[in-house]
């Protein structure tokens, strides 16, 4: 099937960011449930979270036992440690996908079937790709080139890392058309595609290869689906609009947070109210 391919521009981004009115409030701007991080990666849930909140979102419920979210709770203080409803989900980054490897990662799967108690749009990262394709909702998934290949091997259609590092723009969109789900393909360059579009984003700055920053993406995409989630429900683009919006403000944040020298994801996190309002000029 053939698709629209586009480049993406700040202009397109801005239209992806919800400007909160007088007549908001916490709960209509958007509600994102969070199951992120581990005892072996438990960085992964404070960067997540804390680049949600700086996104700009009413709440984050943040899913996890008390060690985590007291983790979180100290760089985060206004995230929800409570179940309860919610407008997106983000699952899986810094959660191992080897569910039985140990006790804590299988207890942080067990998390995952939250989400299909609440149709609202999901995003799946690193340990929970596995569920791509078995969840009834508008999902987005955002593997890198290994985990898109082993993804892809598993269900029937075998590429290598070289193969799709080679040719991204094919194999996002080969993934989206397989699967049934947007696909944000992380890389030196960064593509999103489903079924009908393939989206190609300015080449962010080599100093965003760093650790975290893939679980800082995570954030700032649950942010955003989270504060989108009528227009995604009711336009089939949106959800590859939104994700390349989080792209677009990932990558501002990573150079602002630059100027040229290097960068944690921490500093990211940092930049990224300052990327939003660039946009909104």
């Amino acid at each position: 099937m053939a698709v629209a391919s586009k480049k993406w521009t700040a202009r397109d981004a801005r239209h992806c960011i919800v400007i909160p009115t007088d007549l908001d409030h916490k709960y209509s701007r958007g509600v994102l449930g969070i199951i992120t991080g581990s005892a072996q990666y438990p960085g992964a849930a404070v960067l997540s979270t804390s680049a949600a909140a700086a996104t700009g979102i009413g709440m984050i419920r943040f899913h996890s036992s008390s060690g985590l979210a007291h983790l979180v709770l100290h760089t985060t203080p206004s995230a929800v440690v409570q179940p309860g409803k919610v407008s997106a989900w983000l699952l899986g980054s810094g959660i191992d996908a080897k569910k039985y490897s140990d006790i804590t990662t299988w207890l942080r799967h067990r998390w995952f079937k939250l989400a299909s108690l609440q149709n609202v749009p999901t995003v799946l990262d690193a340990g929970a790709l596995y569920l791509t394709g078995s969840l009834d909702q508008p999902t987005l998934i955002t593997p890198h080139s290994a985990e898109l290949s082993k993804l892809l091997t598993a269900r029937g259609v075998p590429v290598t890392v070289e193969a799709i590092e080679g040719n991204p723009q094919k194999w996002v969109t080969t993934a989206a058309q397989t699967l049934g789900v947007t696909v944000l393909l992380k890389g030196s360059r960064t593509f999103v595609a489903n079924d009908q579009l393939l989206i190609e984003l300015p080449v962010a700055t080599p100093w965003l290869a760093t650790a975290g920053s893939g679980d800082v993406l995570a954030g700032i995409i649950g942010a955003l689906v989270a504060t989108n989630t009528i227009t995604i429900l009711n336009d089939t683009n949106r959800l590859a609009h939104v994700a390349a919006t989080g792209a677009y403000i990932h990558a501002r944040a990573a150079s602002n947070a630059s100027r040229g020298g290097p960068i944690s994801a921490e500093m990211i996190v940092k930049e990224i109210s300052g990327a939003i309002s660039q946009l909104l000029k």
